[in-house]
This record gives C-alpha cells, sequence and structure tokens, in this order.
C-alpha cells in the first residue's frame, strides 16, 4: 500500500506547487488530454465505480487493492511522461484536472481499505 499512498502524495505534491483553486478544474476541458497515457488514466479511472461494486458483490476486498496498485502504476506512467504544471493553462488545466481525479478515486478507495491517504510523505 505504500506505492499507492506515494502516488497520492505526489499528486498533493503537485497541486500545492500549482496553487490554484481546485473548483476550478471542475469546468476543466480535458480536451488537451490526447497522450496515450492520459488516455490509459482516464480509462482505469472510469473502471473505479464497477470494480468498487464487483468487489463489494463478491466479498473480495484484494480486488481494490490489485486496482489501486495497477492506477499509481499508471498515475506514475503518467507522471513520468507528461509535465503537468506546462506554461499553456488549457493543457495545465486539463492535466490538473486528471490528477485530481486520479488523487480522489486512490483517496476513496484507500478509505475502503481503512488505509490513510497521506498528503506527504
Amino acid at each position: 500500500m505504500y506505492y499507492v499512498q506515494y502516488a497520492h502524495a505526489r499528486i498533493c505534491s503537485v497541486l500545492t506547487a500549482w496553487g490554484g483553486n481546485s473548483a476550478q478544474l471542475a469546468s476543466a476541458d480535458l480536451g488537451p488530454l490526447t497522450s496515450p497515457q492520459a488516455q490509459a488514466l482516464m480509462l482505469l479511472l472510469a473502471k473505479y465505480p464497477d470494480m468498487l461494486s464487483a468487489a463489494a458483490q463478491d466479498f473480495a476486498p484484494h480486488d481494490v487493492t490489485f486496482y489501486l496498485r495497477e492506477l499509481a502504476a499508471c498515475y506514475h506512467s503518467y507522471y513520468d511522461a507528461e509535465r503537468i504544471l506546462v506554461d499553456e493553462e488549457p493543457v495545465r488545466l486539463a492535466r490538473l484536472a486528471l490528477v485530481a481525479a486520479t488523487a480522489q478515486v486512490l483517496h476513496n478507495g484507500l478509505a475502503v481499505l481503512g488505509v490513510s491517504a497521506p498528503r506527504k510523505m
């Protein structure tokens, strides 16, 4: 779980470095997110509700653990492939919205498992 917690803390660090209003990200245009890494991350995020429902129905908390590890790995690949805090505002906001959504899913998934989601490590 350390790997997943680290991904969450890394995202929080990016959002802190940005220093903007996170409410602004809710209306960000995600159109600039065209890279394969961004697409993979968005597709994986979209699987969270179904994965969580299936894990609950099957009494399979390990499925949540596997999903969170995969999501953390996908985020790290995205982070390594693209700069998030770029000068072009529409691209920056789209990327920040994506990583903020990732942080939220990591936080929620860790909470389901009773594990903390630290903002710093």
